[in-house]
């Protein structure tokens, strides 16, 4: 069963703090999910960011997989991945690259598996089909070819700056929300060169007819603090709030031009003792491609996640021990790509 989803909106931009953390609190208890606007990233960024994605995922395979994904980072294919793991069906239908900062500590250590974009000449006995490249004859008696993803670190670059910048703001308020300093987040450590990665995503669409349901990304939460997702027009992205119940209703959450649509994530459940919500989502083929942009906010590996004390009390104690965030993350890749 699916019906659509009113969510709560919040401008992020707003002067009163204590408003819109009320705002987060209540959406982040009651739905997990909420929309965020006036964040200030510039809309032809955001198309920018759609446009460079969809010029990568239409090279040839054998491209894609020269920037395979290592540590985490890169190209990832076709049912390489299943969200759910209690399904007995191949991997989720969709192909994704992951990208995180290429500034820190981190990003010397884990750098980002890049496409080419070099540009180079040719002698002329060796012109042929060169898939991926503009080529151009010569009067030299060379050919000149060029990348068709010229811009795409730089783009990829920028936005992964201005995403992280929108997600220290929100992760502000969200500590508002909960009662504490608005630099907690900070003073703990989760945000010293965090884990955070920028995930493009391409659903292929099509609807199979056969007895096993299809999933772009099977039911599933996310695993980190707060995740910040963009989307083309293409609806598939569903929640079910009570995953507890039987059977799930599934919920769709149609897209808010220029807004972010923003979840919590498992860590933060974790840090909340229950009280925010990780809600269980996913994505259904409908026939069309789909492209979107997730930004998931994890904190730094080292940093260690337990109960906030504004979240438990005598009659309400830790439901969750103490794990620091790296060993939960890393836990939780290890059991969806070896299914």
């Amino acid at each position: 069963m699916e019906t659509s989803l009113v969510l709560p909106i919040v401008d992020i931009s707003s002067p009163d703090k204590i408003t819109t953390a009320r705002l987060i609190r209540r959406a982040c208890v009651e739905h997990g999910f909420f929309y965020v606007k006036n964040h200030g990233i510039p809309e032809e960024l955001m198309e920018g960011v759609f446009r460079e994605s969809k010029r990568f995922f239409n090279l040839p395979l054998e491209d894609k997989m020269d920037s395979l994904h290592r540590d985490f980072l890169g190209y990832t294919p076709l049912y390489a991945e299943k969200l759910d793991t209690s399904l007995t069906t191949i991997g989720d239908s969709k192909e994704s690259f992951f990208l995180g900062s290429s500034e820190g500590v981190r990003g010397q250590r884990y750098p980002n598996q890049w496409p080419s974009e070099s540009i180079f000449l040719l002698p002329v006995p060796f012109i042929g089909f060169y898939p991926n490249i503009y080529v151009f004859t010569s009067l030299t008696g060379y050919v000149y070819c060029e990348d068709l993803l010229p811009s795409w670190r730089q783009t990829m670059e920028c936005y992964y700056k201005n995403v992280m910048s929108v997600g220290r703001k929100l992760l502000g308020l969200v500590a508002l929300a909960l009662d504490l300093d608005e630099d907690f987040f900070i003073k703990i450590g989760a945000l010293n060169d965090p884990a955070a990665v920028v995930r493009l995503i391409r659903y292929p669409g099509e609807v199979i007819s056969s007895d096993v349901e299809t999933y772009g990304a099977s039911a599933h939460s996310d695993y980190g603090t707060v995740t910040l997702l963009l989307t083309d027009e293409v609806p598939g992205l569903q929640v079910c709030r009570d995953k507890s119940k039987q059977p799930r209703i599934w919920e769709d959450v149609p897209r808010l031009r220029g807004a972010f649509i923003v979840n919590i994530g498992d860590l933060m459940e974790r840090w909340t003792n229950g009280l925010f919500r990780s809600t269980l989502h996913r994505v259904m083929p409908v026939g069309k491609v789909r492209y979107s942009v997730a930004f998931f906010l994890d904190p730094n590996p080292d940093c260690n996640v337990e109960c906030l004390k504004t979240c438990c009390s005598e009659t309400s104690p830790a439901r969750f021990p103490p794990i620091l965030a790296g060993d939960y993350i890393k836990e939780r890749f290890r059991i969806t790509y070896a299914t």
